[in-house]
């Protein structure tokens, strides 16, 4: 099985992440699929039986293409192509600040290292990092900064309003 970062850990990987020209079949016989986007809009109803299903997205794919089907997705993967293309940073905040999404939303594609922190500061709890990287390497930096001004989905106080929580 891969690993993968989640929760601030090294764990195995349970779940099947099945290729954008999958067939329904494959992710009927999977125990627990992580679908793309084209596959759940051809076959909805079908996945809907599976007690654990997962959905990923491609970076030109959109939030607001599932937001109806969220609470059918023990699981929302976001796909980073490159290590450049970040439009799927404003997805996973969207998914924990508009639309109130709280089960994993994982990062999936070209992840690496430089951006396990930011990632975490915009609602992202696991990582599938590039295959040639360590995951136990990268998992050293979501700890790598002991304070952040700004509020964020992970942390929505910016630092002056939780210091004067403190004092008061």
């Amino acid at each position: 099985m891969p690993l993968i970062i989640k929760h601030n850990q090294v764990i195995e990987d349970k779940w099947q992440l099945l290729g954008s020209d999958c067939s329904i079949e494959e992710a009927l016989l999977a125990s627990q699929p992580i679908v793309p986007l084209t596959l759940w809009q051809n076959y909805a109803t079908e996945l809907k039986q599976l007690t654990k299903l997962g959905i990923w997205l491609d970076s030109h794919e959109t939030i607001e293409e599932i937001v109806g089907d969220l609470p059918h997705f023990s699981l929302v993967a976001l796909n980073f192509p490159t290590f450049t293309d970040g439009r799927h940073f404003s997805s996973a905040r969207l998914l924990r600040e508009r639309y109130a999404y709280s089960s994993e939303v994982r990062a999936i594609g070209d992840v690496l290292r430089d951006q396990l922190f930011f990632m975490q500061r915009c609602g992202f709890d696991a990582y599938a990092v590039r295959a040639d990287r360590c995951p136990h390497d990268a998992l050293i930096s979501l700890t790598e900064f002991s304070v952040c001004y700004q509020g964020a989905a992970d942390s929505p106080e910016p630092l002056f309003r939780r210091r004067a929580l403190q004092s008061a």
